[in-house]
């Protein structure tokens, strides 16, 4: 189930590098790659909190969860930006997606070590 959920954040992340990338250029991204990202994002947190809640996991894997649900919290403020047509500061971009890549090497992490 974590090598699921690492795929699925990894596909999350290549979405999160066009929203950025739009970001960073001082335009407003595709609300299509926005939600395929927010999807992806929920159903990785969505795995790992079954593997969490289940013990089946190591402890990599409970921090791992709790460093997307941080992310996932930085998502919503900057798709709310979005939905008041404001572009985010880029701050907020650089504090969400670092936040999610540790997120992501703590999961690989913990698949390496499983």
């Amino acid at each position: 189930m974590l090598k699921i959920a690492l795929f699925v954040f990894a596909i999350a992340a290549l979405g999160g590098l066009v929203l950025a990338a739009h970001v960073l250029r001082g335009r407003f991204a595709p609300w299509a790659v926005s939600l395929l990202h927010a999807a992806l994002g929920a159903t990785g947190i969505g795995l790992l909190l079954w593997v969490v809640v289940n013990g089946i996991g190591p402890a990599s894997a409970t921090a791992a969860l709790c460093l997307f649900a941080l992310a996932a919290l930085g998502g919503f403020y900057l798709a709310s930006l979005h939905l008041r047509r404001k572009l985010p500061p880029k701050a907020v971009v650089f504090i969400h997606a670092s936040v999610a890549v540790i997120g992501f090497l703590t999961l690989v992490a913990g698949v390496l070590g499983a």
